[in-house]
């Protein structure tokens, strides 16, 4: 059976910058690397609030992506 481990994880917070010429939003993705592994769900959702509140540009999304590695 494989074992999977967490290798590491990156906050994403994406914001809404304006639109475009056709009417679509434009976006700009801001990233937080070497998050803690143990950091719930509710942690980086107020941790990402936080900072989007500090910027001048609407908050469009937040994600969390984790990498594992993978052993048998």
């Amino acid at each position: 059976m494989a074992n999977q481990m967490l290798y590491t994880s990156t906050l994403r917070i994406t914001f809404e910058t304006g639109v475009n010429e056709k009417g679509e939003p434009q976006l700009k993705r801001k990233s937080f690397s070497n998050i803690k592994n143990g950091a719930t769900a509710d942690d980086l959702f107020q941790t990402a609030q936080s900072l989007a509140n500090l910027q001048t540009h609407a908050l469009s999304e937040i994600a969390r992506q984790d990498t594992s590695t993978i052993s048998a």
